[in-house]
Formats: C-alpha cells, sequence, structure tokens
C-alpha cells in the first residue's frame, strides 16, 4: 500500500532466515496525500464517465479538503488514554465519543475557503453561504449529529461540507497516534482508530504482502488488514460471492453474503494500481444500484453520499 506511516513490519511465518511475511495489520493514514491522491483519481475517472460533473464536483471537493489537511495538526491526544482505549480494545479516537478540538472548525473553514463555487451549481454555493452563517455551537451540534447517525434531512446540504470537514479532522488525528501500539478490535470490521466503518477495500499487489486485503475507513481514511472471502459484516464464508458488471475490467467487485444479505466492494489492485479505496467507491456506483437492485444492502454507507 502506498498511503502514508505504517505500523511495525509484520513478523516472518516460518524460519526466521525467510518466508512469507504476516501483512501490516494497520496503516496510518498521511494526511498530505490522501485527499489529493482521490481528487486525482476522481478527475482522471471523470473523463468521459456517465456521471462525470458530479465526479468532477467531489474532485474539487477533495482538492479542498487537501489544503484544509495541510495546516498544522491537532493536539496530539493523551497517550495514557490512548493505551488505555487500545488494552481494552476500544477506539482509542472514538468518532462517537472523542472530545474534539477546536481546530476542526479552522479545517471546515480553510475547506469552505477552498472550494471554487463558480464551477460548479449555485445550490453547492447556497449550502457553503448557510454554514457560514451558523456559529459555533450549531456547527458542533450539527457534527455531533453526523457522527452520531442523526442527521436532520433539512441540514443534509451544510452537513456535507461538516463531513467533508470532519474527515479531514479525524484523518489528521488518526496520523499522530502511535503505529506500534495499536490493536485490531474485536470487530474486525471497523477502525481500530476511530471504529467508523470502511468505504471500501483494497487487494493489494505491492508492498511486503502482495495479495493482502485492508478495510479503509471512511471517516478517518486508516487502512487494517481483513481476511479475504470472509463477510466483513457476519464474519461467515459459507455464501460468499463476488459480482461484478459484466464485461468490465475486473477492478470492481461486489462481495455478496447470503447469509445476512449484505455486500461489500473490493478492489483490485493488480488490474489498476491507481485505484483509490474512496476514489473508485464513488466512480462505480452502478455495482451498488446492480447488487442492490437484486436485493443486497450495502454494509454502510458512504459518508458523503449518506448526507450530499
Amino acid at each position: 500500500m502506498r498511503q502514508g506511516e505504517t505500523a511495525p513490519k509484520g513478523a516472518w511465518i516460518g524460519n526466521a532466515s525467510g518466508g512469507v511475511k504476516a501483512p501490516e495489520p494497520i496503516i496510518l493514514p498521511d494526511p498530505g496525500l490522501r485527499f489529493s491522491r482521490t481528487a486525482e483519481r476522481l478527475e482522471q475517472l471523470a473523463d468521459g464517465h456517465a456521471a462525470e460533473g458530479w465526479l468532477a464536483f467531489m474532485a474539487e471537493v477533495s482538492r479542498a479538503q487537501a489544503a484544509a489537511a495541510r495546516p498544522s495538526t491537532p493536539r496530539v491526544p493523551d497517550q495514557a488514554a490512548i493505551a488505555q482505549a487500545v488494552a481494552a480494545r476500544i477506539p482509542p479516537i472514538a468518532a462517537d465519543g472523542h472530545r474534539r478540538d477546536a481546530v476542526w472548525r479552522d479545517g471546515l473553514a480553510v475547506l469552505l475557503e477552498s472550494f471554487d463555487t463558480m464551477m460548479f451549481p449555485p445550490s453547492a454555493a447556497t449550502a457553503i453561504a448557510d454554514l457560514r452563517r451558523r456559529d459555533a455551537l450549531e456547527k458542533e451540534s450539527l457534527a455531533d449529529a453526523f457522527l452520531r447517525g442523526g442527521v436532520d434531512a433539512a441540514d443534509a446540504g451544510v452537513v456535507f461540507w461538516i463531513a467533508a470537514a470532519l474527515q479531514v479532522y479525524f484523518t489528521r488525528l488518526a496520523a499522530t497516534l502511535p503505529a506500534a501500539d495499536l490493536r485490531l478490535l474485536e470487530r474486525r470490521d471497523l477502525c481500530p482508530c476511530c471504529g467508523s466503518t470502511s468505504s471500501a477495500s483494497v487487494v493489494t499487489v505491492t508492498g511486503q504482502t502482495p495479495g493482502a486485503r485492508y478495510l479503509h475507513c471512511s471517516l478517518c481514511s486508516t487502512a487494517w488488514n481483513h481476511t479475504r472471502a470472509v463477510c466483513i459484516v457476519c464474519g461467515g464464508s459459507r455464501t460468499l460471492s463476488l459480482r461484478g458488471v459484466e464485461g468490465d475490467s475486473g477492478l470492481a467487485r461486489a462481495e455478496t453474503c447470503d447469509e445476512c444479505r449484505t455486500y461489500a466492494k473490493v478492489f483490485y489492485e493488480a488490474k489498476d494500481p491507481g485505484v483509490d479505496a474512496y476514489a473508485d467507491d464513488l466512480a462505480t456506483l452502478g455495482l451498488d444500484m446492480m447488487v442492490g437492485e437484486a436485493g443486497w444492502s450495502r454494509h454502510a454507507p458512504h459518508p458523503l453520499l449518506l448526507v450530499g
């Protein structure tokens, strides 16, 4: 994987002089690369795509997020609290319980300032203007509502930008965690840093363990190893199938489970080394529609699609 800092190198399986390495369990994000890489990939995928305008809009959002990710990082969490959470198998920066540093609102301001509203429909500018009129208390309340899954439909337009800013904040925060001390959670479908669900998974072709599968957190951009051919929702394997759009490149597949009737997207780096879990997830919504119409439910929503 080509994403930021990494956890300690995996131990050798077998003799000490050589053999197959265990996959790195957790890969922390590089905020300076995460959003700019997604923006570049979205711009590439938008060209000639049926949803070209929308993907171009999402690319500009990612560009604005990249600008917001450049300022100074949030205050480093208390190390003793991190150790206590890790020992208890609790996410050290749990999305629904973490006490946010006010710096996230500074990132929101940079994001809104960086987004070029002149390129897109007036609705984007209207939502941004509405959000700018909100005071700090209202913004914090909207952030709480998003992180706890209680967004009012009337606030969806402004919460889209809140969600984008929180992705930046939690990604920057995750990057400050002590990688060597982190552990996977008992629920392997949840991010070991913030406890959020994944956007999608990528099967690698590069790095020390080609063929390893990594889930990519929808909030803090952490990647963590997950067993292949196992449902990430219920842990079953008997009724798993890989489904794709007939005649496509094979880059994207929906891993469907008949035991819990859910599916999760899997991308294969061998089919395209430039694959990005976040950009390619947005560009393959046709696969979501196809599998959804056949009766499976997505394992978790994309946070920006949830409110956008």
